[in-house]
């Protein structure tokens, strides 16, 4: 599952309208200026950016007392000073003093980990996603076409051992997925326990292939799973609606329950499958309206009876989703108050493979409601507990079906 801190990104610059004329006078008045640049390219670039559609700042910070600090570290702390790090530290000090738990500064390293984690794709494994049953790591889903389905692991089985050493009763989830996870052709030895049988398997690491939608339909109930929104996620919903369309369902399931979010888009995108040329989301900047976003006029799961799952992980992308099909009636929203992140963020490209990831607008559901730190209230509330989940029973989906009969 997602984590709840992943956020609402924008892929790319939003490039304004210009007349032509305009922008050839802008690259006369750069060549003009050209020989000036050393010394003033911020300035030039904030009177030239509007032009072009983005935002530049000409404004610059007095950092000499950092400097100064700088100096009495170097001339005065007993070891030695990484200048690197001292630099990294500087640019996440910078941001973290805003106080803005979504605007923050990351390094290459963890760029490269956001991006992978945000495309699903999470290097050499063999396909599994864990999970805690009864306190033991346990395989909770087989991702398709991978590794381990081609193996024959099966959902349910227990982890006991990972290349001969014994899974310990304190391991966390995540220590046993990185003793799993390699090199890709490398491989990895599971010993799982199904029922009473142990089973060993020896698995190739692979380039794990993780979708973000999973779709089923069983009783001509059609329920679309969307674990993040990614760039495939607005096609991949699209095409779960046309195979629920094409076998008649009767109601539909959307669970986006631990959805942490993705991209502002793809939400859009899914919404639009429920809802004909009407608002999903708008966006504010000190207070004024800078984007309205309305659903495309193909909704192909319009008047389909619909639940939305929903738990306190789903936040963002999926609160908007959630959001715009219960305003305008098109859904109920069943499960646990969601997580209240009502904010978008957009990623800039810095030296050196840094990103920032900066807060840019608050967004507000059709009805004009900003969900930060609130959540969205469910329509009907059901609790899914440790106990339900050590008994594989699921009252969250449970309600659901119940809610559509």
């Amino acid at each position: 599952m997602a984590e709840h801190s992943r956020n609402i990104e924008r892929a790319s610059f939003e490039r304004a309208k210009t007349p032509k004329g305009a922008k050839v006078l802008a690259v006369i008045l750069v060549l003009g200026l050209g020989y000036v640049a050393g010394t003033f390219n911020t300035q030039i670039m904030a009177a030239v950016a509007p032009i072009f559609g983005f935002k530049a700042s000409s404004a610059t910070l007095d950092l000499s007392s950092v400097q100064k600090t700088y100096q009495e570290l170097k001339a005065n702390y007993d070891g030695d000073v990484d200048d690197a790090k001292l630099i990294e530290g500087a640019h996440r000090g910078i941001v973290d003093a805003l106080g803005d738990e979504y605007t923050v500064y990351m390094n290459k390293a963890e760029t490269e980990a956001f991006s992978n984690d945000l495309s699903g794709t999470i290097g050499g494994g063999i396909g599994v996603e864990l999970g805690l049953r009864n306190g033991k790591v346990t395989a909770l889903r087989i991702l398709k076409d991978n590794a381990a389905e081609k193996a024959g692991v099966m959902t349910g089985d227990t982890i006991i051992k990972i290349n001969d050493e014994v899974v310990a009763p304190e391991w966390t989830v995540s220590e046993a997925a990185a003793k799993i996870r390699g090199d890709v052709g490398t491989t990895v030895k599971l010993a799982v326990l199904r029922g009473a049988e142990t089973k060993e398997f020896t698995i190739t690491r692979a380039t794990v292939t993780n979708p973000s939608v999973y779709s089923s339909v069983n009783d001509g109930v059609g329920t679309m799973t969307i674990t993040r929104f990614d760039d495939q996620t607005g096609q991949l919903a699209r095409q779960a609606a046309q195979s629920f369309k094409s076998q008649n369902v009767k109601s539909v399931i959307l669970d986006l329950r631990g959805n942490g979010g993705g991209y502002l888009t793809a939400a859009q995108d899914v919404a639009g499958l429920w809802l004909d040329n009407k608002v999903v989301v708008t966006e504010k900047n000190n207070g004024k309206v800078v984007d309205e976003l309305k659903s495309g006029t193909n909704p192909i799961l319009v008047g389909i009876p619909t639940v939305v799952l929903v738990n306190g992980s789903s936040a963002s992308a999926s609160e908007i989703v959630a959001g715009a099909l219960q305003d305008h009636g098109a859904a109920k929203l069943v499960g646990e108050k969601t997580f209240g992140k009502g904010s978008v963020q957009k990623l800039i490209t810095l030296p050196e493979g840094a990103q920032l990831k900066v807060t840019i607008a608050r967004w507000y559901t059709p009805n004009g409601k900003n969900i930060s730190k609130q959540g969205i209230a469910v329509d009907k509330e059901a609790k899914l507990t440790t106990e339900d989940i050590n008994a594989n029973r699921d009252p969250q989906l449970d309600a659901a079906k119940a809610l559509l009969q």
